[in-house]
């Protein structure tokens, strides 16, 4: 899907047929918008909202078990795999097997990951606040408290 139909001059005169009242349509108009905006502000620096948000999940949770971690962040287990082992290689997470379960891994970052979190935690939660966004400071967080209570996740924990 293109993001022309966000612009005002393309999308006049389109009849959407009722799409602009469908809540994952906007949802899904919206996560593109917001996901265009991070790469042309993040991009350069190699970041991904998804592999980002994984290590950030890691590193207030040392140790969590992966699959617990691909089921909080709704990924899928195979993904989830190919993203531990990339993270392995650049050295940023360490994985251990416990011996109460063999079959689970647990996941730590190490220095290097603990680092590079840190480092990039200002672009992160920050490149949102350059979009050119209708909403206004109240209205925005009124979006992110109303989502959050949406998709099941407490608005405590958002932050």
């Amino acid at each position: 899907m293109s993001l022309d139909m966000l612009d005002p001059q393309v999308r006049d005169g389109i009849n959407l047929g009722g799409l602009e009242q469908s809540l994952g349509f906007l949802l899904r108009v919206s996560q593109l918008k917001v996901f265009d905006h991070f790469f042309e502000k993040l991009g350069h620096i190699g970041l991904k909202p998804g592999e980002y948000s994984v290590l950030w999940v890691i590193s207030h949770n040392p140790g969590i078990r992966q699959g617990q971690l691909a089921q909080s962040l709704a990924i899928k287990n195979a993904h989830m795999t190919k993203l531990i082992r990339s993270f392995e290689v650049y050295g940023f997470i360490e994985r251990r097997i416990p011996e109460e379960d063999r079959r689970s891994v647990e996941l730590s970052l190490t220095e290097q990951g603990e680092a590079f979190v840190a480092r990039h935690k200002p672009d992160f939660f920050g490149y949102i606040q350059s979009l050119d966004s209708p909403l206004d400071e109240g209205e925005t967080r009124e979006l992110i408290r109303l989502l959050a209570k949406f998709s099941g996740i407490s608005r405590e924990s958002v932050q």
